[in-house]
């Protein structure tokens, strides 16, 4: 459903609703239909459209209810400017009864084309309301618009209605990965984690992030979610989890390479000089430390703490490649002399 329209902002019971304008230049080439028309709520809002966009703002004032969209109507009727013309799509109704009265929400999105060229997309919900024709007397009040909140939206137009709308808010579109990472991260670490960070009043909420990429044997762009979850926290490190999706929409736990460490200290004392760092295996592990991804070098870089002043510690970092995160560097400063100064054990950090 569209129709050619413009905007303004306007105060509705707390919210705003974008409505369009035309500018007098753009007036004298409007030629927008004439829609009056209350039969039910989508027709009623290309009606309230069709008034702004044909300047018949005492017929728009009227489509709303006793909550009026501006102060006053001068105010409502002057501030229509800047907006050459608006398409407009509307979504799928949710009806519900109340106290004689119906109540409908509407999602809503606008495409706003500017003078200077440019376009503006705005997405959110109207409510509306029939009061029962049976109970009423003169004057009779059809179906009316109690209030609208739409706001800008990043979404190209053709992607910006909101699925559906409650209470006269947009609903939130459900994150089914998000969803089934946090299955798969209770049943593989619900006993290994902290309860209180992942459940209790100060759990943490997954970071989730999109990782587009392709393969050596195929250039066809595919995407994964990345889901990181707080597992344990101590005095100076954090243990994380990490979940990836795969092309079937699954979500599977991550496991990490990590070399297996030979460290030498004279006299066989941590605190005494450091003589060799050796790499004599690899083990795997599910959780790392102080670890966060990095959306710009597609990496995930842990950091762990051997003691609190942070002067003996190893870091990993894990490169997303093919699908899949390969250890490519491992640092270690082993020594327990309080200056800072790793040594890289293993070094591959150039991506083919």
């Amino acid at each position: 459903m569209k129709e050619m329209l413009a905007r303004t902002f306007v105060a509705l019971l707390g919210g705003c609703v974008m409505i369009p304008a035309v500018s007098s230049q753009a007036a004298a080439q409007t030629d927008a239909p004439y829609i009056d028309d209350r039969s039910d709520p989508a027709a009623l809002i290309r009606s309230l459209y069709s008034a702004i966009n044909r300047h018949e703002y005492a017929r728009a004032w009227d489509y709303f209810g006793e909550t009026k969209p501006a102060a006053d109507f001068e105010s409502f009727a002057g501030g229509y400017e800047g907006t050459v013309s608006v398409d407009v799509e509307t979504g799928g109704v949710l009806e519900e009864g109340a106290a004689g009265s119906i109540y409908y929400t509407l999602p809503v999105a606008i495409r706003a084309e500017q003078e200077d060229g440019s376009h503006k997309v705005f997405a959110g919900c109207y409510t509306l309301r029939q009061l029962s024709a049976q109970t009423q007397e003169p004057p009779f009040r059809p179906l009316h618009i109690e209030k609208g909140a739409l706001e800008p939206s990043t979404s190209d137009f053709d992607k910006a209605l909101p699925s559906s709308c409650e209470d006269g808010q947009m609903v939130p579109e459900r994150d089914t990965l998000l969803e089934k990472a946090r299955i798969v991260f209770a049943a593989n670490y619900g006993d290994r984690c902290d309860a209180a960070l992942t459940s209790g009043d100060e759990a943490q909420e997954p970071s989730a992030y999109t990782i587009r990429y392709s393969t050596k044997t195929d250039d066809a762009e595919r995407q994964a979610r990345l889901f990181r979850f707080l597992c344990m926290r101590g005095a100076y490190n954090e243990t994380f989890a990490f979940l990836i999706s795969d092309e079937d929409g699954g979500v599977r736990q991550l496991q990490f390479s990590e070399p297996d460490l030979d460290i030498h200290y004279a006299n066989n004392d941590p605190e005494g000089e450091l003589e060799a760092v050796n790499v004599i295996g690899y083990n795997v592990t599910d959780e790392l430390v102080n670890a966060d991804y990095d959306e710009a070098g597609h990496t995930i870089i842990s950091h762990a703490k051997w003691r609190g002043v942070g002067d003996a510690s190893s870091s990993g970092t894990w490169l997303f490649r093919n699908g899949k995160f390969v250890l490519v560097q491992y640092d270690v400063d082993a020594s327990y002399d309080g200056e800072i100064n790793p040594q890289s054990v293993l070094d591959y950090n150039s991506a083919p």
